[in-house]
């Protein structure tokens, strides 16, 4: 099943990926259903999801199946370093996922092992998200902060969920202080739970995400509802927009909304993810 603004399972062009779903390196017949569940990014993943001994087999699957170009970006999540020189020349790879960074020296040691590819760096710990804004301008190869809740969540000692959004903050905050793209929220690990899902993606946007990553096609379409706007979200950044090209100077809608340049900004921004989809 396609995620709803997908076409022919690809993303609509000029979009930016909302959907990022995981799949176990050593099981490449769930990774190639993964290529054609509409998901905007295939992550496979060489670590949390494989057995300790199937590490060796999960990254000569992985090898094989990146030894061809993909419609869909395919990123790799490693487990160790040592993964990243039989990974990083092949030709359907499109990033790799780094987990467990905590310091911006971390992600020169890999750019050096990986020179060119894009590196997505995974915020586990509370020193690394001490560290963000750090690691986020380490190098020119990083496009993305992630957090990785599970890990963080036992660092913290975190019991409720809402006592992760000063950290979830802090990556959106160093995200757009360093010029990358919002970050990707973490994994729903239940994946029967769709309310919860839709709720939490909810409170994501909110905070600033944009996007989420996921561990089963049928999280996809409620992760995508959740980061499109909405209809009336449309229309209002539309009358916003109308409003500021009529009157450059600050002003006030009809229904006593203040519109400044930064609201026309937001509004812009709205339209620009509808129109990618139309």
């Amino acid at each position: 099943m396609s995620a709803p603004g997908a076409v022919n399972g690809r993303r609509p062009r000029g979009r930016p990926p909302l959907t990022w779903l995981y799949a176990p390196g050593d099981r490449p017949e769930v990774v190639r259903k993964a290529l054609g569940s509409g998901a905007d990014v295939v992550i496979v993943d060489l670590e949390d999801a494989v057995a300790p001994d199937r590490k060796a087999y999960a990254l000569a699957a992985t090898v094989d199946l990146l030894s061809d170009a993909h419609p869909v970006p395919v990123h790799v999540r490693i487990h160790t370093p040592r993964d990243i020189p039989v990974l990083a020349s092949l030709p359907g790879i499109g990033g790799l996922r780094v987990p467990k960074v905590t310091h911006a020296t971390d992600i020169h040691r890999i750019s050096e092992l990986a020179p060119g590819l894009p590196l997505y760096p995974l915020l586990e710990s509370a020193l690394a998200v001490e560290h963000a804004y750090a690691i986020a301008t380490a190098h020119p190869a990083v496009r993305g902060l992630s957090l990785g809740e599970a890990d963080l969540r036992a660092d913290l000692g975190v019991r409720d969920d809402s006592g992760l959004d000063w950290p979830r903050s802090r990556i959106v905050v160093a995200a757009r202080a360093a010029a990358l793209p919002p970050p990707v929220q973490s994994v729903h690990a239940d994946v029967a739970d769709l309310d919860a899902l839709a709720a939490g993606c909810a409170r994501g946007r909110a905070l600033g995400f944009l996007g989420r990553a996921a561990i089963h096609p049928r999280q996809l379409p409620v992760i995508e509802r959740a980061y499109l706007p909405t209809p009336q979200e449309v229309d209002a950044a539309r009358e916003v927009v109308a409003a500021a090209t009529a009157d450059r100077g600050a002003l006030a809608l009809a229904d006593g909304r203040f519109v400044d340049a930064a609201v026309v900004a937001g509004a812009h921004r709205v339209l620009a993810l509808a129109e990618s989809i139309g």
